[in-house]
């Protein structure tokens, strides 16, 4: 509890004891007391309270913001205090001081759960680095991150926190990178692998070579992120904010003609007044818009909040609301069905053994940056020999001299060219053959994995509701149906370019269905898709700079079964603010309707009471819920 609310604790307690012993005197003093001496032995306990809010209605007026909750609360206590002035008028000061140590009391406890909400968020801004140890002239010295520049060398010790964007240059260490994609598992870096800002180091220390400056670091973009999320408000929040405007003077204007109208028509203006008057304050208790002002950002608020402890960083509530309502999620293939990277899954050696033929392959293709000749060398345990006369032939392969051979790894024209007839053929995946000298050597079948947690995505999805699930990927038809039957996706588009997957994602967005299509994708190449969809969604992110521009989600890693998990909080947003705006609007209804017919008889104020402070109070609580 902040020092602020203490006071504003200490306020509502001092006030309550005071009422207490207004209320003893009241009942010990055997005559009955004047009216004025009555205001003066309650008016210290309202004053206690009630002064902040008085205070602020007389500053919103001033300021033109005239219709607020502080003006219903002001005008509903101040008219309960005037009725025992008036003819035939029973005086209401305890009511008056009861109903504003109430609203007091949950204002106090708004405060609060926005204020647990807000730490909620603060957790994340905790990645944040306060310094950076920079190598200059062969010293370590303490600076901002800011005044670190690109391509400096900076040390992170054990424990501490990756202050900017780099690569490893020396050391090795396990980083904990819990703040940034959710997952408690470490990930282990050592020379010329990637770190990012807010990962923690584990038990070695690092120098790292800045690649980014702070303000494009990992960390600047997620925090940057977070807090731009407040501004971008759901259609519900937009909702409220409308109908408060309008709501507040129509509910004053309201209240004024139902104490005016009814005495003036009665024939008994003056002995009916005090009735009707004590009626419309009641009214102004009850109309008090509170609970949804209150509950619905806070909702939203705690959503964006508790998805972020999850890695998943949405870019404000109005993609919250699109997400909950996903009914078709399209995927890309590489890099979010699939590992991205390729793999040796099969030898099938021809004249020689399976370790000679991943050799000679790796041998030919170790001066090439391609992921394939990657996947070779690093499938190979063996030194590699030198080789010369490399010779890369776009859309063949790789020739080159190993060890006096002349050696040919790619398609089957690279060797048709060089003479080698192959004696087997692979026919739905990709495969890598190996000729020495002009003979056949074998072939290398390659294929890209499908993720570990791919198959439970996407019946994760299903099990939500997600009617239609899509991929679409630039790969060949072949690849692409083996990897939609594996994981029983319901469609697949292949070979596609980019501009084709914008038409395929145009082409869903006009198809007949309840709901929003979301896409999911690198958040790299894809970024002309991901705007496109009703919600794009980054794979994989961590440091990527297009992702968190382009997309309205960004999944922190590369874990898919995190898609599902994202719409389960939205939709767990959505239907607490759907829940509160009924319970609010329901219950103001009944007791507005009651009040100005005078049903609730001596229960009239009480029920006015839990109208307004009760249910708040029960909106926040449920609000609250998102932040679990």
């Amino acid at each position: 509890m902040t020092r602020k609310q203490k006071k504003q604790l200490a306020r509502i307690i001092t006030a309550a004891l005071l009422l207490v012993g207004a209320f003893v005197t009241d009942v010990l003093v055997g005559a009955r007391p004047a009216t004025w001496q009555l205001l003066l032995l309650y008016l210290p306990a309202y004053l206690t309270v009630g002064f902040t809010v008085l205070r602020r209605a007389a500053v919103n007026i001033l300021h033109g913001e005239i219709f607020d909750e502080n003006l219903l609360m002001a005008l509903a206590t101040l008219g309960a205090l005037s009725l025992g002035f008036l003819p035939t008028g029973e005086p209401e000061f305890a009511e008056a001081v009861f109903v504003m140590i109430f609203y007091q009391t949950g204002e106090l406890f708004e405060h609060i759960a926005v204020g647990k909400s807000r730490r909620s968020i603060g957790k994340l801004m905790q990645i944040r680095p306060d310094t950076a140890r920079v190598m200059r002239d062969g010293a370590p010295r303490e600076v901002v991150p800011d005044e670190v520049a690109v391509g400096e060398i900076i040390s992170v010790y054990p424990g501490e926190r990756v202050p900017l964007d780099g690569t490893v240059t020396e050391g090795r260490s396990d980083l904990n990178t819990a703040a940034l994609t959710g997952e408690s598992q470490p990930l282990s870096v050592g020379v010329g692998d990637n770190v990012y800002s807010g990962a923690t180091n584990g038990g070695g220390s690092l120098f790292i070579k800045v690649t980014k400056p702070y303000h494009e670091s990992t960390v600047a973009r997620i925090l940057a992120l977070v807090e731009g999320a407040a501004a971008k408000k759901a259609t519900a929040e937009q909702f409220i904010t409308r109908f408060a405007r309008y709501y507040t003077p129509l509910v004053v204007i309201s209240a004024l003609l139902l104490a005016l109208l009814p005495p003036l028509f009665s024939g008994a203006f003056l002995a009916t007044f005090p009735v009707w008057l004590a009626r419309a304050l009641t009214f102004l208790v009850i109309s008090c818009p509170c609970a949804l002002v209150i509950s619905v950002p806070l909702t939203f608020f705690g959503g964006i909040g508790g998805a972020a402890r999850h890695g998943i960083l949405m870019k404000g509530a109005a993609h919250v609301e699109k997400l909950a309502n996903a009914s078709t999620v399209v995927m890309d293939k590489t890099g979010t069905l699939t590992e991205g990277e390729f793999c040796v899954t099969r030898c099938v050696p021809h004249g020689i053994d399976t370790n000679e033929l991943l050799l000679l392959a790796a041998a030919a293709e170790q001066q090439s940056n391609h992921p394939i000749a990657k996947a070779l060398i690093a499938a190979v345990k063996a030194p590699l020999p030198t080789i010369t006369d490399t010779r890369e032939q776009a859309g063949l392969g790789v020739t080159a001299t190993v060890n006096g051979s002349h050696v040919a790894v790619g398609n089957l024209a690279l060797m048709h060219s060089v003479g080698a007839t192959p004696e087997a053929l692979l026919a739905d995946s990709t495969a890598i053959h190996v000729a020495k000298n002009g003979t056949w050597c074998g072939y290398i079948q390659m294929s890209d994995r499908i993720k570990p947690t791919a198959h439970a995505a996407i019946g994760d999805l299903r099990k939500i509701g997600i009617t239609k699930t899509v991929m679409l990927t630039g790969d060949r038809a072949h690849v692409a149906n083996a990897v939609a039957t594996a994981l029983h996706v319901d469609e697949y588009r292949a070979e596609l370019m980019p501009a084709d997957k914008v038409d395929a994602i145009e082409a869903l967005l006009l198809a007949p269905h309840k709901g929003t299509v979301c896409f999911v994708g690198d958040g790299i190449n894809d970024a002309p898709v991901l705007t496109r969809a009703d919600v794009g969604i980054a794979m994989g992110a961590l440091g990527a700079d297009a992702a968190i521009e382009a997309a309205d989600v960004v999944l922190m890693d590369d874990e898919p079964q995190k898609i599902a998990l994202a719409i389960t909080l939205s939709r767990k947003a959505l239907r607490i603010v759907h829940q509160n705006i009924v319970l609010t609007l329901a219950v103001k209804a009944i007791a507005l309707l009651g009040s100005a017919l005078g049903l609730f008889g001596a229960w009239q104020m009480p029920i006015a009471i839990f109208a307004d402070v009760g249910v708040s109070v029960l909106a926040i609580l449920n609000a609250m819920r998102m932040l679990k």
